[in-house]
């Protein structure tokens, strides 16, 4: 089983930075990450997850924390105190270069020896147009038609260096192979770039390649490039069928299906007791604000939610196909619709104020019966992994008993992020 850390301010629940156990003075001072970095490694967790967005809405920073550091610059800071767990942040493709990119996650590669990961995304949210000069944001298939070649770009720049490449003879002059390093004259339709990269080739030859979306074409860009793919499911059934069909396009784009790994999204709340366990999720549900709900589904759906009543019943919503926005999402909240019926305000609170996604709130037992019940059933080869609050409590109780069960090793395995997901290396 394998078990990335989503790392956020306080706890995944958008009212946890309220909580009376949250220090939020702690939020910016990169310590705070270094120090859950390193439980989190001593726990042996595989590796951590750092969201991104390019954008933020000014009025809601009134009801919490958007966002935090840039990724990059944060997860160097945590490589400096780490040796083991893997490194993951999210770049977006659709208002960043491939060289830029390429050379940021190489950096972070040779930085922490060989844990980087990157998490391509394509961006759905609207106002970020507007930040890069744009007035709308490009459509879902051009979107994914970029993020292809954007990630073909980024593949050749790293294999622009052959691994031998630095030889560093100082008797003879030659510090690097000249024959071992090449430009990679692509001209794409989105990109021209000539190369070659401007760093040599890193410890695991190419950083681990992460995708999050679970539109059909989210899927089919993560069957081609990504060796792990997070995803949002909410029942096990749907959960078996994604995973079966992520597993059948990897195979059909010639690439083993052991190649890539799933992990669902899962949200926990721990407690000794169920009672204790359901008494923080209760105390969370209060402090979460039904005013940042409205304005992140407003972003994520790209519908203004402002514009209707909090009891209003939930807007029908169009097929997933017709989204611009984020259609993973749209499905999602479709469905959800379309079974219950719910107001808004009955939507937001019940599936979106906490987690949106796969949740518990439990034992550490329980927790584990679930995750066990996932991963054998065929469901996940993993999570990724979102306290509601404080992560210690997942770690230190949680952790320990999905190794007691044998499904989580005691210790890593290698010293690369590949090594350790047990990826095959990349020559």
């Amino acid at each position: 089983m394998i078990l990335n850390l989503f790392v956020q301010n306080g706890g995944s629940h958008k009212g946890a930075w309220r909580h009376s156990s949250t220090n939020v003075e702690e939020f910016h001072d990169v310590k705070y990450f270094q120090r859950l970095a390193r439980r989190a490694e001593a726990a042996r967790i595989d590796s951590l997850f750092i969201a991104d967005g390019l954008s933020i809405e000014a009025k809601a920073v009134q009801h919490g924390p958007i966002l935090g550091f840039e990724p990059l610059t944060l997860l160097s800071a945590i490589a400096a105190v780490t040796e083991k767990i893997g490194l993951i942040a999210t770049v977006s493709t659709s208002f960043n270069e491939p060289y830029n990119v390429a050379r940021l996650f190489a950096s972070l590669d040779h930085i922490s020896g060989g844990r980087a990961g990157w998490n391509m995304v394509t961006t759905g949210v609207e106002r970020t147009a507007y930040n890069f000069g744009l007035e709308t944001l490009p459509s879902h298939a051009e979107r994914y038609e970029r993020a292809a070649e954007f990630a073909e770009v980024a593949l050749k720049l790293w294999d622009s260096w052959d691994g031998d490449a630095l030889v560093q003879d100082k008797a003879s002059g030659v510090y690097a192979d000249p024959g071992k390093v090449r430009d990679i004259h692509h001209r794409g339709t989105h990109f021209s770039v000539r190369g070659a990269l401007n760093v040599m080739r890193s410890p695991q030859g190419r950083p681990l390649l992460v995708q999050a979306g679970a539109s059909d074409s989210g899927r089919s860009l993560a069957a081609k490039y990504a060796e792990l793919i997070f995803t949002i499911q909410n029942s096990i059934d749907d959960a078996k069928l994604f995973y079966q069909d992520i597993k059948t396009r990897t195979a059909a784009s010639g690439r083993s299906p052991d190649s890539i790994k799933v992990l669902p999204g899962l949200h926990v709340v721990v407690g000794a007791t169920q009672e204790e366990a359901e008494r923080k999720a209760r105390e969370l549900r209060k402090l979460g604000s039904i005013e940042r709900a409205v304005m992140s589904i407003s972003n994520l759906l790209g519908i203004d939610f402002s514009q209707y009543s909090l009891d209003d019943p939930f807007p029908e919503l169009p097929d997933s196909s017709e989204v611009n926005a984020y259609q993973t999402f749209n499905h999602m909240i479709k469905k959800i619709v379309e079974k219950k019926k719910p107001t808004i305000r009955e939507l937001l609170e019940k599936h979106w104020i906490g987690s949106g996604q796969l949740s518990i709130a439990g034992t550490p037992t329980q927790i584990a019966d679930l995750m066990e019940h996932w991963f054998l059933s065929g469901a996940a080869d993993g999570f990724s992994v979102m306290p509601q609050l404080s992560a210690d409590e997942f770690l230190e109780t949680v952790v320990p008993e999905l190794q007691r069960r044998g499904l989580f090793p005691e210790s890593y395995e290698g010293n690369t992020l590949r090594e350790n997901l047990g990826l095959a290396s990349v020559q």
